[in-house]
């Protein structure tokens, strides 16, 4: 199985986002449940959705905003590194990783509409399926 972080370049992330190796290798596992089809980027369709598993409820407005922030390049397409910016802005002060856990469990408990602690095969392919049909 190869490493799932051989092409991140942890220092460049660091730098830009104070943001500790833990942390991006988090950021990493949430970013691939985001990237469904596995291209490496997320679509800015896709923005909205991973705003509101973060808790937030941004206008459309405001999502053309932070595309606009965070889109360095000018993609229209959100790479690792913008994702980790984005991200970054929202976690407090240097986080430790069991609040980092908890916030994320947070964001996934939106899926989990039973508490089962765990989404189902059935939710998890609604899910692909709302994300592939928009």
């Amino acid at each position: 199985m190869s490493d799932p972080y051989a092409d991140i370049d942890f220092d460049e992330i660091t730098e830009n986002t104070g943001l500790a190796p833990d942390e991006i290798k988090c950021l990493k596992v949430c970013f691939d449940l985001f990237d469904t089809k596995k291209v490496e980027f997320l679509s800015a369709d896709d923005l909205g959705e991973i705003m509101r598993a973060m808790g937030f409820r941004p206008t459309e407005e405001e999502l053309k905003e932070l595309l606009l922030e965070i889109d360095e390049d000018g993609s229209g397409e959100i790479e690792f590194g913008e994702f980790s910016q984005l991200c970054a802005t929202f976690l407090v002060e240097d986080p430790d990783m069991e609040t980092m856990k908890r916030e994320l469990k947070d964001a996934f408990r939106i899926y989990d509409k039973e508490g089962l602690g765990y989404i189902t095969t059935e939710t998890l392919r609604g899910l692909m399926e709302n994300c592939l049909l928009s």
